[in-house]
C-alpha cells in the first residue's frame, strides 16, 4: 500500500483531533459549551463511545457493563406520552326535587358542596406519586409545562445509564445525568439540544424554582420537579427509575430553575 500523502495525513490528523474534542465534551462532566456536531459528525460519533467516566457520580448510576446495549430507543422529547394523572374524588350527582327545597334539603346540599370542595382542595394539593412502574402520576393543579417535564422524565425514567448517552441525539437507548435532565426539559419545549452539566449550571435563572429546581456542577446534575428528585444517582439498579423520593446532599451544586417555574 502506498504511503498517504503528507497534506492528506495532516488533514486526517486534524479531523481526528476535532472528533476527540467532541467526544470529550458530550457527557455529564463537560463544563464549557461545545459546538454542535455537524450531521456527518453525528452519524460518525456514537454517544456510548465517549471516554470516561467524568461524571463524579457515574458509579452510583449503575452504568451498563461494557458491551451491553440499552433496552429500546426513546421517542423524541416532543413525542413523550402524557404523564398519567392521579385520580381525584369526583362530585356525586345530587337529585333536586321539584318545588322549593326544604331547610333540611338545603343543609344537606350545602354539606355535600363543602365535602366536594374540600376533596377538590386536597386533590389539588396532592403531591405527585411514583407508580410501581417507576413513573410519576401527576396530581391536578400542576401547570401544563410541569406536566410535560414529568412526561419527558417518565419516557426515559428506567433507561440505563451510559456516560455520553443522549448527547449526540435526544433519541437514544441510554442517558447520562445531564442528557436525562435535558430530555425532560426538552419535552416541555425548554431546550432544543442536550446540555452538559456544566452548561446546565449556567442555564435558566438563579436560585430554586416554584416547581422545578436544577442542581448542577461540572461533574453531575439532577433536578427536583414538584418535590420529586430526577437523578441518575441513587437508583435501585441498572434499570431502576430516575424518579426518587429520598433526599440527597445538595452541597457543591449551583441552583437554577426555568424562569417562571
Amino acid at each position: 500500500m502506498s504511503a498517504i500523502p503528507r497534506p492528506r495525513a495532516r488533514h486526517l490528523a486534524l479531523a481526528a483531533t476535532a472528533a476527540l474534542a467532541l467526544l470529550i465534551g458530550a457527557g455529564c462532566g463537560g463544563s464549557d459549551p461545545v459546538a454542535s456536531p455537524t450531521p456527518v459528525a453525528q452519524h460518525l460519533l456514537h454517544p456510548k463511545r465517549v471516554a470516561g467516566p467524568v461524571d463524579a457520580e457515574a458509579a452510583q448510576g449503575f452504568p451498563l457493563p461494557k458491551g451491553v446495549n440499552g433496552t429500546r430507543q426513546a421517542p423524541s422529547p416532543g413525542a413523550a406520552p402524557a404523564a398519567p394523572k392521579q385520580t381525584s374524588v369526583s362530585a356525586k350527582t345530587s337529585r333536586i326535587s321539584p318545588g322549593a327545597p326544604s331547610d333540611e334539603q338545603i343543609r344537606r346540599e350545602l354539606h355535600e358542596m363543602d365535602r366536594v370542595l374540600s376533596a377538590h382542595r386536597k386533590a389539588t394539593a396532592r403531591k405527585p406519586a411514583i407508580s410501581h412502574g417507576g413513573r410519576v402520576e401527576v396530581p391536578s393543579g400542576v401547570p401544563d409545562l410541569v406536566a410535560r417535564v414529568f412526561a419527558g422524565g417518565n419516557a426515559i425514567a428506567k433507561f440505563p445509564y451510559v456516560y455520553g448517552g443522549g448527547h449526540a441525539s435526544f433519541v437514544d437507548t441510554a442517558y447520562d445525568c445531564s442528557a436525562s435532565v435535558s430530555y425532560a426539559l426538552a419535552a416541555a419545549g425548554l431546550l432544543d439540544a442536550p446540555l452538559t452539566s456544566g452548561q446546565l449550571a449556567q442555564w435558566g435563572a438563579p436560585g430554586p424554582g416554584k416547581w422545578i429546581t436544577i442542581f448542577a456542577n461540572a461533574g453531575h446534575t439532577f433536578m427536583y420537579v414538584d418535590g420529586l428528585r430526577f437523578d441518575t444517582s441513587g437508583r435501585a439498579g441498572t434499570f431502576g427509575t430516575r424518579w426518587q423520593t429520598a433526599p440527597r446532599s445538595l452541597a457543591g451544586f449551583t441552583v437554577r430553575h426555568p424562569p417562571g417555574y
